[in-house]
């Protein structure tokens, strides 16, 4: 790739004018490149630039130079001073030969020219400008030859030239850690569904244009602490490259900067997120995939269909315990997620998730209550088995009590002593303080979510359907996962996974209207896939790749998820399960009374409606193939630039 800025020196000792207010038209408008124009007083011409001469008019009043970058640049000296057919100008280089950038190139006689009238303005021009440059800057005022009076700014001549190439994963990779910044610049990278998800040391480093105009990357953002750059569905495949690329790191942690332009709850909140969406984001798919295995159980045992399988079967106990260990032992699985994003011993914090879901201590929950009382405030030996905060905060816990002991323990006792007093003290302190408590709050939370969408009816489902995909945008969905999950272990459904679910569906309708009535290849292909990902309950392919590109497209499916929101919220509908979009259809069967098919009746109204409404307003409304691209905007040009 080509260096960022290419310096322009001032090709005599004189005034430097924007090009716009030299006299020549076809020079002031731009037409021949962009430039800048210097009224001489001393008649030495110096090159402006670096490079090889590659043209001399036969008449000595212009000469090209073309850089190692590739700019054409054109010193031509004088207005119409071709008439002149060289009489005023001695030309001290040769055709072909290599120049420095204030080396001198040739002289001019103001006076002669003068003496015919003629305006004796030196022009530097950048003939190439559209294809070579983002910008220009141009220093107005008195300059020496050989001062640097401009400067360019070029575009990204690898980004150009691969934007159009399919990449190999291990090509995208080293052109994702190249714009990001290097990996000196990387303190961690993570994952989730659709994204990379790096902490870099310095954001600005990172290219987000030539991350963007690539092709395989859907967009980037920079959300909750991290530098997110959206993939889709093969970001699995890419971040195992980029690990490999990357090797170890020099340092894994992930700081935020004491002073990041944020106020002090907007920083607190982000880190929140992304604390939660590296504790969470890993294991989604396990527990989707659990939540589907239960919901086709569910339907193999419904009375409907002749109870094709019965609950007391050997393979509906086996299959239901498989379906069910992801949910049974997920605080070891966030304790161990929550503890790599902390930098912490996954291993203690997996083993203070265990200690959670004890099967022992468990049944002991069940027999007795109450611990211990204080202040007329209770206590509870809780059942932690499908719970997500309590061990999320003795994750942050144990990685404080770890890095205590690090400083005060001697070296040859550590590795015994850390695990040992860590997992005793952090798991104490769960069970009988922070766990109630915790648990107490995400559950009460939880139930008043379940009970305000159902109260709402369909306002509220109008709302959340009408507005869920914008939290996606912003990353701010993470915030709402935990709570959807919390209410599937706490009282058994969601409603509001019910309404999330027609938003889902909503960018798939219309990404969907997209592929079908475009004549371009690149949005067909492009168009069919993500429509798949999104009825799979994966809209990042949809919204990134597309819908926000056509803004006009994810607003039909903004306007399609409300009306699937207002159908489910009239009509009470909810789910059993955490995975959504079409393929969730299986966690709308109420596994506790199978003869009750309510809310599957209520998803498959709410999901044609949603299908119709997004489609139809999408086909008519949304997108035509004259529309011009949004999401991919063109470099802002610096002051001073045409």
């Amino acid at each position: 790739m080509v260096q960022d800025t290419t310096n322009l020196l001032a090709p005599a000792t004189g005034a430097v004018i924007a090009l716009a207010k030299t006299s020549d038209p076809i020079f002031s408008q731009g037409t021949m490149g962009d430039g800048f124009g210097l009224t001489p007083t001393i008649g030495k011409v110096v090159a402006p630039v670096s490079g090889k001469i590659t043209m001399i008019a036969d008449t000595k009043h212009a000469v090209g130079i073309v850089t190692e970058e590739g700019l054409e640049v054109l010193v031509h000296m004088g207005v119409d001073t071709v008439s002149l057919k060289g009489a005023p100008f001695t030309i001290k280089i040769e055709n072909g030969q290599e120049v420095k950038a204030g080396q001198e190139i040739a002289e001019m006689n103001l006076d002669k020219i003068k003496a015919k009238g003629l305006d004796t303005t030196i022009m530097v021009l950048i003939t190439n400008s559209a294809d070579k440059l983002s910008g220009l800057d141009v220093t107005e005022g008195e300059a020496k030859a050989g001062e640097v009076v401009a400067t360019a700014y070029l575009k990204e001549a690898e980004a150009e030239d691969t934007a159009s190439k399919k990449l190999s994963y291990p090509e995208l990779a080293a052109f994702i850690i190249k714009n990001v910044g290097g990996k000196d610049n990387v303190n961690n990278v993570i994952h989730c569904i659709t994204r990379l998800r790096f902490y870099l040391k310095d954001e600005s480093k990172a290219n987000d244009e030539a991350l963007k105009k690539q092709r395989g990357i859907l967009d980037v953002m920079h959300a909750s602490g991290q530098y997110q750059v959206v993939i889709g569905n093969e970001v699995a495949n890419v971040f195992d490259e980029v690990v490999k690329q990357l090797g170890p790191l020099d340092s894994e942690t992930t700081p935020i900067p004491e002073d990041d332009g944020k106020n002090p709850v907007s920083r607190a909140f982000g880190n929140l997120i992304g604390f939660i969406t590296g504790s969470m984001s890993p294991i989604i798919g396990v527990i989707a995939a659990a939540g589907i295995i239960k919901g086709i159980l569910a339907l193999l045992t419904l009375p409907q269909l002749g109870s094709l399988l019965s609950v007391k079967s050997t393979a509906y106990i086996t299959t239901s315990a498989i379906a069910d260990s992801a949910f049974f032992f997920l605080p070891i699985l966030v304790g161990y997620c929550a503890a790599k994003r902390l930098n912490s011993d996954p291993i203690i914090a997996a083993v203070i998730g265990g200690v959670l879901v004890y099967p022992q201590l468990v049944d002991w929950g069940k027999a007795f209550k109450t611990m211990f009382e204080i202040g007329g405030i209770k206590f509870e030996f809780l059942n932690y088995t499908y719970s997500i905060f309590p061990m999320i905060l003795a994750a942050w816990l144990a990685k404080e009590c770890e890095d205590w002991l690090k400083k005060w323990l001697p070296s040859y006792l550590q590795m015994i002593f850390i695990p040992l007093i860590t997992v005793l003290v952090v798991s104490a302190l769960t069970l009988m303080v922070t766990g109630p408590i915790i648990q107490g709050v995400a559950n009460g939370i939880a139930i008043f979510i379940n009970w305000l969408v159902h109260a709402s009816g369909w306002v509220g489902g109008f709302i959340i359907g009408g507005f869920y995909q914008v939290l996606v945008i912003f990353g701010l969905h993470w915030g709402v996962v935990p709570l959807v999950a919390q209410q599937i272990a706490g009282t058994g459904e969601s409603a509001l996974n019910a309404i999330i679910c027609s938003s889902m569906i909503a960018q798939g309708a219309a990404v969907l209207a997209v592929a079908i009535k475009s004549k371009k290849e690149d949005l067909k292909e492009l168009g069919f896939a993500s429509t798949i990902s999104a009825m799979c309950g994966v809209t990042e392919p949809a919204v990134y790749g597309i819908s926000l590109r056509y803004k006009k497209v994810f607003i039909s499916g903004c306007i399609g998820s409300a009306f699937g929101g207002l159908v489910t919220g009239l009509m009470h509908g909810t789910m059993y399960g955490f995975t959504g979009g079409l393929i969730g259809f299986s966690s709308f069967f109420n596994p506790k009374h199978p003869t009750d098919l309510s809310s599957f009746y209520t998803f498959l109204i709410a999901s044609a409606v949603t299908i119709v409404v997004s489609f139809i307003v999408t086909w008519v409304w949304g997108y035509n193939d004259k529309m011009v691209q949004g999401a991919k905007v063109a470099k802002k040009k610096r002051p001073g630039s045409k």
